[in-house]
């Protein structure tokens, strides 16, 4: 396994040029599959890592996180990025502390949202966000890692979709210290340049959840990391809601005819 230090310098330098997919897993298993098929790097999901729980979103501690952020990042010979919400706190001091604890995790970056949670107010005032995200960077900075910020605004799927106020927020946390920008359920090739040309030179990440681009579209678009969220969660649940919706229902066993060979599978999950 590479320190870490060495996953946190091929991680920055996945962002200095090109495109690149940055999947999702929410468990070691996942996480050792998605690593085996060549991704370059990975990124932790709270939608998936929750569900796989038995929770809903957002309702993982943060010790939860943290245990699960050490154990993807020791599992896999490649970056681990962590979706760290909000930071698991309001006020930019107790964020940045909670950023020097996930950094000691292994990881080789992390992302800040600006959501609270509370549909009354969706977002973090903008005063108080950027302050969150200089936190988060003073943390990192503080550290020595080099570990990699990722500012996020949820404007997009928090029901506040104005493509001026999220540019306008990703630009200041750009210029508070986050070296990778990103708005969840931004999804027009046109809303994707304007983010895009706006923080240039910092690398813009793309979610994708359904079937609206290719990264052929996203690399000429100027993208540098393309990530999948809970997508691919989802997609296994899928398959294992098929199978056992028509054993409960129907009595009889097709959905299991397709399925991958236990010998694949532990190939993919642990190759000797």
């Amino acid at each position: 396994m590479p320190d870490a230090a060495d996953l946190v310098r091929r991680f920055r330098q996945l962002h200095e040029s090109g495109c690149f997919v940055i999947p999702n897993p929410w468990d070691v298993g996942s996480a050792r599959v998605l690593a085996f098929l060549g991704f370059p790097a990975l990124a932790t999901t709270s939608s998936g890592f929750a569900w796989s729980q038995g929770r809903r979103d957002a309702q993982s501690s943060i010790e939860e996180t943290l245990a699960h952020f050490r154990a993807l990042a020791e599992s896999v010979p490649v970056p681990v990025s962590g979706d760290f919400r909000g930071g698991f706190a309001a006020g930019p001091e107790e964020v940045g502390a909670n950023v020097a604890r996930a950094i000691r995790t292994g990881i080789a970056g992390i992302s800040i949202e600006d959501s609270t949670g509370d549909p009354s107010r969706p977002l973090f005032d903008f005063p108080l966000a950027v302050e969150r995200i200089r936190a988060a960077r003073r943390a990192i900075d503080e550290s020595g890692t080099g570990v990699l910020l990722t500012g996020r605004s949820e404007g997009f799927i928090a029901g506040l979709p104005d493509l001026g106020e999220t540019i306008r927020r990703l630009v200041a946390y750009a210029e508070a210290g986050a070296e990778c920008l990103y708005a969840p359920g931004i999804s027009t090739r046109k809303d994707v340049r304007g983010i895009v040309e706006a923080v240039a030179p910092r690398a813009v990440n793309v979610l994708v959840h359904g079937d609206f681009t290719t990264v052929a579209e996203m690399a000429e678009a100027g993208v540098r990391r393309i990530s999948v969220g809970g997508a691919l969660a989802r997609a296994a649940w899928t398959g294992f809601l098929k199978a056992a919706r028509e054993i409960a229902r129907r009595g009889t066993f097709s959905s299991l005819a397709t399925s991958v060979t236990g010998a694949e599978m532990e190939q993919l999950v642990d190759p000797r």
